[in-house]
């Protein structure tokens, strides 16, 4: 890819948990930023674009911090990635809503309410326009989500990963923190790890490099930048193999 104002045959939305909560809120999923998602999402399949989306579950819990305070990291990871099914739940109840044809594919098997994870399964259903949310992260403990859309990205052969945060790109450092951060507007994987840039851990990253899966990094805040990211058009910043 490399290059923005250009639209997508197949892409990767990731989804931050926290994206779906009400800042300052006691409520973990908000119905009405799950329905704003939904509403973009749905306004861009028009465009024709392959959608499969990965949500992370920190608006329920953490693996991580879990495992600071003392629980076995590995038991905290599986609570982690049941968090994701609700999350995933909730937004495929948000777009069948928006009358998008939609499927939940776990990587751990709960047949009740979602489908087990099958690649050529995921890639049938993209290739006849249904959104497939991928819940679960990858099934194995000590993977991030964002890892888990690198992953399915390189599986469905997907053009790009869209990664939805709450700042507008990626920055030099930490523009909370430092004033004088500036935004890129490209950045290679490589200058991403070696600068410990805290756009994706270095797995995620490794992922895409080798496979050529590059991300662009918007601002999930801005109303429309769903869409307007699915419809190729210009904004955030962009990570390539550079």
């Amino acid at each position: 890819m490399g290059e923005k104002g250009r639209s997508f045959k197949r892409a990767i939305l990731k989804l931050s948990g926290e994206a779906l909560r009400e800042p300052g809120s006691t409520d973990n999923i908000s119905p009405e930023i799950v329905e704003r998602i939904a509403s973009e999402i749905a306004s861009s399949m028009a465009s024709g674009v392959q959608l499969g989306i990965v949500v992370g579950g920190g608006n329920f819990w953490r693996g991580a911090a879990a495992s600071a305070r003392g629980m076995d990291r590995a038991t905290a990871d599986y609570v982690g990635m049941l968090a994701t099914v609700m999350n995933a739940l909730a937004l495929q109840a948000a777009l069948e809503e928006e009358g998008v044809l939609c499927s939940v594919q776990s990587a751990i098997e709960m047949k009740n309410v979602a489908e087990p994870f099958i690649r050529r399964k995921a890639t049938r259903n993209l290739d006849h326009g249904r959104v497939v949310i991928f819940a679960a992260g990858t099934g194995s403990p000590f993977f991030s989500t964002d890892t888990t859309a690198a992953l399915r990205a390189s599986e469905m052969n997907a053009d790009v990963i869209l990664k939805a945060t709450m700042v507008d790109g990626v920055y030099t450092a930490d523009p909370k923190e430092d004033p004088d951060a500036t935004r890129y507007q490209t950045v290679s994987f490589h200058e991403c790890i070696t600068q410990r840039l805290k756009v994706m851990d270095s797995t995620a990253f490794s992922l895409c490099m080798d496979n050529d899966v590059p991300i662009i990094v918007f601002d999930l805040g801005e109303p429309g930048n769903i869409q307007r990211a699915l419809c190729g058009e210009e904004l955030g910043t962009i990570v390539h193999a550079g």
